[in-house]
């Protein structure tokens, strides 16, 4: 079967769910802490369900895996892997960053990857093999080759104030060797940044498949590369991310070990 069918699926999933969160910004009636900074809200839930609904009703033989609870494991060729709100801290605040993340899985590759931003009505998609769009045009990262001259993206752990494996020592390194370091809150909306050539490069530690299934494929499917730290193959179940538009990841692995060094 063609990933056609399952691109629009996606698409229509998201678009349906982004909508929804657009709708409903400032309405969250239920906000529950999972740890001291770290959030769900009522509407993280309802756009989960609504994207799990549709996806298993157009294909209720595959498997699914979610931020909010969700695993139905039946060991299938395909599953779905969905981050039904990126950026709930964000959007709790009324802040409008944020983005419904959908990515599919065929035989534990990711082939498919589709992230909505609502606020700015811009769906970035990508198909194994294929190249990366925003809503129907391509995308290509940027040809920053300097490091000195990039703009780069990252985040925080929700364990930061009890970890010191918090990036807070990445994030001094990169801010005297490149020309500004952003926080955005959403790690699948920072990857898409990256494969559209809105930021150079990214990194973050502590993630889940969810925040970057989807974005990886869109990443490397705009001619950007992705890697665990050290340069290492990277994995959706890594610790770790760094993405880049391929031409400054040796300089960012090179800024990302000398905390190594310092310590």
């Amino acid at each position: 079967m063609s990933l056609e069918r399952y691109l629009l699926a996606a698409r229509e999933a998201a678009q349906r769910a982004g909508r929804f969160l657009k709708e409903n910004i400032g309405n969250a009636q239920e906000i529950i802490f999972k740890g001291s900074v770290d959030l769900v809200t009522n509407l993280d839930n309802q756009s989960q369900n609504m994207i799990f609904q549709y996806l298993s009703d157009s294909f209720p033989d595959h498997d699914f895996l979610a931020e909010e609870g969700l695993s139905e494991e039946r060991g299938a060729e395909y599953r779905w892997i969905i981050d039904p709100l990126d950026g709930t801290t964000n959007y709790a605040h009324k802040f409008p960053i944020f983005t419904v993340s959908i990515a599919l899985e065929k035989k534990k590759k990711v082939v498919l990857g589709v992230i909505y931003d609502p606020m700015r009505e811009e769906m970035f998609t990508a198909l194994k093999g294929e190249g990366a769009f925003l809503n129907e045009s391509t995308i290509k990262v940027s040809s920053v080759d300097d490091l000195d001259k990039s703009l780069v993206a990252t985040g925080f752990p929700y364990d930061l104030r009890v970890s010191d494996v918090n990036n807070i020592n990445h994030f001094s390194n990169f801010a005297t060797r490149v020309q500004a370091v952003r926080r955005c809150g959403s790690a699948a909306m920072d990857l898409c940044y990256v494969a559209c050539g809105r930021f150079d490069g990214f990194w973050e530690l502590k993630l889940q498949p969810w925040d970057m299934a989807a974005g990886a494929l869109i990443v490397e499917e705009a001619g950007g590369q992705t890697s665990d730290f050290l340069g290492e193959e990277f994995s959706i179940f890594s610790a770790e991310i760094l993405a880049s538009n391929g031409l400054i990841h040796a300089q960012m692995i090179d800024v990302l070990q000398l905390e190594k060094k310092q310590g």
